[in-house]
């Protein structure tokens, strides 16, 4: 097998697609320390920020997406794409690739695309269940799919497909966190209580935001208490509105730094339906309630859902009976013991903790071909 010198990744826009990304490019660095590795992102994108400092050196491109709203900004997308593949092509040539990973995101069509077009050997790292237009289009020249995952068969040509499952993070894989120790990490809980461990992303949502706050009554006469990580957008209204209340037993912060210990104290996890967040979830193994999020593109966050509900792993309920349903349905899970207990095993179950290694195995075969 040849070894890995030059790699290029593109994509970024959100987290989703960036962690991905630089875990896969830790990992190939951990097997070749002297390869390059180039990032491709699209100017103005989060991924302009995060990857330089996560150490890589990054060049964007200048590619915007379609607004879904009537507006001139649109008219200016057919030039920026053909610059964006005019400019791509360049980076591509003279960096010289052996492999180009597309993870997602505005930058990864262009870049794929013209990887393809000059005969470099490409790959996607599908995050979904229910893949993006440029992921599907892409597909039909890619050498290999890592999909997270089954049943994509009838989206990307099945003799490219891998199920390697999504990358998560190396500190959640090893964590040997007791849940006493846990609890030290989050003085304000109460260790004999059973806890609803509510996250809502670090920017938030809205929706599980006013579930809690529909439900505090409820909480407070039920005697559970909530971990409540609402984001950095609501944290000063919720905060408020939980002063007012006089509810002792919900604790709201806007960012949670030990994730490893939140997730290891919690007794029911309330998450949005993000593709990475039930990854982790599923190595987390437990109880699990999703509220998969309405403003996502094709609705992928209830098929990434679904996934785990089909399988009696997750409990899901739909964002527009959130506020209402979201609290009573956390604390009637805590009485269920057995539930809770079914619901353990089949997520547990679904867990791919090799992600990273498996994708990496999956590119280096691309050198071989």
């Amino acid at each position: 097998m040849k070894e890995l010198k030059k790699i290029v990744i593109s994509g970024g826009g959100t987290g989703g697609h960036i962690f991905p990304a630089l875990a896969i490019a830790g990992e190939i660095k951990k097997r070749y320390p002297q390869a390059e590795i180039l990032f491709v992102g699209a100017e103005g994108k989060m991924e302009m920020e995060k990857v330089p400092a996560a150490g890589y050196r990054i060049v964007g491109l200048p590619i915007v997406g379609l607004q879904r709203k009537l507006t001139l900004k649109n008219l200016a997308l057919p030039f920026k794409l053909l610059k964006s593949l005019s400019l791509a092509k360049t980076i591509l040539k003279d960096f010289g690739p052996e492999v180009v990973i597309g993870v997602g995101g505005y930058a990864s069509g262009p870049t794929l695309k013209m990887a393809q077009r000059l005969g470099i050997p490409t790959l996607i790292q599908e995050q979904n269940s229910y893949p993006g237009k440029t992921n599907r289009l892409l597909s039909k020249k890619v050498k290999a799919v890592c999909t997270a995952y089954e049943g994509l068969e009838s989206v990307f040509p099945p003799a490219t497909i891998r199920l390697t499952g999504n990358p998560v993070r190396e500190e959640l894989k090893q964590t040997t966190i007791h849940k006493e120790e846990a609890f030290r990490a989050f003085p304000v809980l109460d260790p004999s209580k059973q806890t609803i461990f509510v996250m809502g992303g670090s920017l938030g949502a809205r929706t599980m935001n006013e579930g809690v706050l529909y439900g505090l009554n409820q909480l407070e006469a039920s005697g559970v208490q909530v971990l409540w990580q609402c984001g950095k957008y609501y944290f000063e209204s919720m905060k408020s509105e939980l002063a007012s209340s006089e509810v002792k037993n919900v604790h709201v912060t806007d960012f949670i730094a030990r994730m490893d210990a939140a997730y290891a104290l919690a007794d029911v996890i309330v998450s949005r339906a993000g593709a990475l967040s039930i990854s982790e979830l599923c190595i987390v193994g437990k109880p699990t309630i999703l509220v998969p999020s309405p403003n996502v593109s094709e609705d992928h966050q209830t098929k990434n859902a679904m996934a785990l509900v089909k399988n009696n792993a997750a409990i899901l309920i739909k964002d527009a009976v959130a506020k209402e349903q979201l609290i009573s349905e956390a604390v009637a899970l805590l009485k269920d013991e057995n539930h809770m207990n079914e619901l353990r095993v089949a997520i547990k179950q679904m867990a791919k903790p090799n992600a990273t290694r498996d994708i990496v195995d999956v590119i280096e075969t691309l050198m071989t071909n």
